[in-house]
């Protein structure tokens, strides 16, 4: 074989092109750039070595630009026509298609050269159900049997000769009854679009459909029979030089996916728990959908998507800022100032870290965009090139300054508008139930949690303590009980046990499955050691032979709890004041407030993991 050096370095010039471009378009995903310019490298510079097609796949939450990536890396190569994309689901309305080798052959991916395609949403197409109960397949079998071998295997022999023979058989019928005089026969000496595309699939023609459609039909049946005696047309297609791409939101794997509507839990924080996602845990995911022969077809390369960083939402707010800018002084000759106040106010109703970017855009627009034109307006009648905006938090305007003119419009975010609404007495409330949460916290963990909420975005009142990831052991478990009682239990220190919310329903589901977990599941309690949840649903409350140690448990658990926080009360009564005015605290706020009550208590970081000192144990 000869190589191409020249050629070879030009590619792998224009790929690392593609990469920097990449970087340009994208912001927080640089290492996912990184290793899919890294995987593909093979596949674009040297396609001829391949045996079998190369397998990529991207796992991550929506928003972060799996799809987009693709296809603008598609159009930097230059593979717009020899790319496809396809939603393979089993509902039946998806698409025209009941196999993988029709949408591919349809669109002139058969023809053994480098290609492109992309399986997106791949979680719509279980073959399991969640139960584990196998899913009867009638779409789309040979998607496996692409990723096996990358070879398709064409319809039966008899399948295609049939075909053939029914075609052959309805020109010479047709001709039969026009030499007896039918007049009711089309006179079109050409193939029909159906046939033409047909023929060209069963037949492996390589002209294109529109030239098929050209040729006259006598010279399509010369064609056909010459096309039989070939072995060519029986063999499967080679897709071994093939791109795939599978795409998909793993929910099984990105837990935290399901918090579409929370805009308070601060992005780090959920930046810290997907860093921690494996392939392990993708795989996993995986085998819930599909049977365990399928999850190794998709192979081993696993890019997963982090959701962004706080950081990376200010850059793309801040980018978003600057192409406004370039866009307003080429067209209109007008120049730009947009204060930091504006950012802060498009991030604080636009950011919905689960949701990646979408909602930041359509914020950029509601906020600035639309306002924007009216502050345009008035500078070019006044034919003033510079427009100063920022956002009077306290008045609740955008202001924008032309000339020595001042325009302010009344402006309330829509996220906003929804923390402004909950009512002072609930705010109060919610305080002194998180606080109890938070002070029991820092006092079995030795530091703060990770956010401490007490307003939230949210049609009903609510708050939260987000705590950092605990390693579940017999003093853990037990002082997670503990922690999830508090609430409830410092709403009756402070306001009176007639006057305790019932906020605390939640936290008492989640404390007594621990507590059943304790005992029937871990055997951490002597007098039961055989295991007492091995049923459908192991929290259900009708094993009498643990029920009652598991109620004393709890009950003494919420005594301790109840003491610690008596121990605690001025700093219970002070940081919820504090909270309740503040709305948040943040855990160099919480620090702080506690160590005036002579607590020892550390800030961790997101990603943390409070685990015991094993290792330091074992070498002692």
């Amino acid at each position: 074989m000869i190589i191409d050096k020249e050629g070879i370095q030009k590619k792998k010039k224009k790929l690392d092109d593609c990469k920097a471009y990449l970087k340009k378009e994208f912001i927080g995903i640089n290492k996912i750039i990184d290793d899919l310019m890294e995987y593909i490298q093979i596949w674009y510079l040297m396609p001829e070595i391949l045996t079998r097609p190369m397998i990529i796949n991207l796992w991550g939450m929506t928003g972060v630009g799996k799809t987009d990536l693709i296809r603008k890396t598609v159009a930097f190569l230059e593979f717009q026509d020899r790319f496809v994309e396809v939603e393979l689901s089993n509902a039946d309305e998806t698409t025209w298609s009941k196999n993988v080798s029709d949408i591919l052959q349809s669109t002139g991916l058969s023809d053994e050269k480098p290609s492109i395609v992309l399986f997106d949403e791949i979680q719509r197409f279980n073959t399991i159900e969640a139960d584990g109960t196998p899913v009867s397949q009638t779409k789309f079998t040979d998607f496996w049997e692409l990723l096996s071998d990358g070879r398709l295997s064409k319809k039966e022999r008899e399948d295609i000769e049939h075909y053939l023979f029914s075609y052959l058989f309805r020109k010479k019928e047709n001709k039969r009854r026009k030499m007896k005089g039918e007049t009711d026969l089309e006179e079109n000496p050409y193939l029909n679009l159906w046939d033409a595309k047909e023929l060209k699939k069963y037949l492996n023609i390589k002209d294109d459909v529109m030239d098929i459609i050209d040729m006259k039909e006598e010279d399509m049946v010369k064609l056909i029979l010459k096309k039989q005696k070939e072995k060519k047309i029986y063999e499967p297609v080679d897709y071994s030089k093939m791109l795939i791409i599978i795409s998909g939101n793993l929910d099984e794997a990105f837990q935290m996916s399901r918090e579409t509507s929370e805009a308070d839990v601060d992005a780090n924080i959920f930046h810290a728990f997907t860093k921690k996602i494996t392939i392990v845990d993708i795989k996993n995911a995986l085998s819930k959908k599909f049977r365990p022969e399928q999850v190794a077809r998709f192979g081993n390369i696993h890019l997963i998507y982090f959701s962004l960083k706080t950081e990376d939402f200010d850059q793309l707010i801040e980018r978003e800022i600057i192409n406004l800018k370039n866009k307003t002084k080429a067209k209109f000759g007008i120049t730009l100032k947009v204060d930091g106040s504006i950012n802060t106010l498009i991030y604080r109703n636009g950011v919905f870290p689960v949701q990646g970017v979408r909602p930041v855009f359509s914020s950029i627009v509601d906020i600035l965009d639309t306002n924007l034109s009216k502050f345009l307006f008035e500078a070019i009648i006044n034919d003033d090139k510079k427009i100063d905006i920022s956002y009077d938090d306290d008045k609740k305007i955008i202001i924008g300054k032309i000339v020595n003119k001042i325009i302010e419009i009344p402006y309330l975010g829509r996220i906003d508008r929804i923390r402004q609404s909950n009512q002072e007495d609930t705010v109060a409330n919610i305080s002194v139930h998180e606080c109890g949460h938070a002070i029991t916290y820092i006092l079995y963990t030795g530091f703060t949690p990770l956010q401490l909420k007490s307003k939230v975005a949210s049609s009903y009142a609510a708050g939260f303590t987000f705590p950092h990831q605990i390693y579940d052991t017999k003093e853990s478990l037990l002082n997670k009980i503990k922690i999830y009682l508090a609430g409830g239990i410092a709403e009756e220190i402070i306001f009176g046990e007639n006057n305790a919310s019932t906020g605390r329903s939640h936290d008492r589901e989640q404390a007594t499955s621990l507590a059943i977990d304790y005992i029937r599941k871990y055997g951490f309690e002597n007098d039961y050691q055989a295991t007492y949840n091995l049923e459908d649903y192991p929290h259900r409350m009708q094993q009498y032979i643990t029920d009652e140690k598991i109620e004393k448990l709890i009950q003494q658990l919420a005594k301790r709890a109840k003491e610690d926080l008596l121990l605690h009360l001025d700093l219970l009564k002070n940081m919820s004041k504090e909270l309740s005015k503040k709305g948040s605290m943040s855990p160099k706020e919480i620090c702080d407030t506690a160590q005036q009550y002579n607590l020892n208590v550390s800030i961790k970081k997101e990603g943390y993991l409070h685990i015991p000192a094993y290792h330091t144990m074992l070498n002692s």
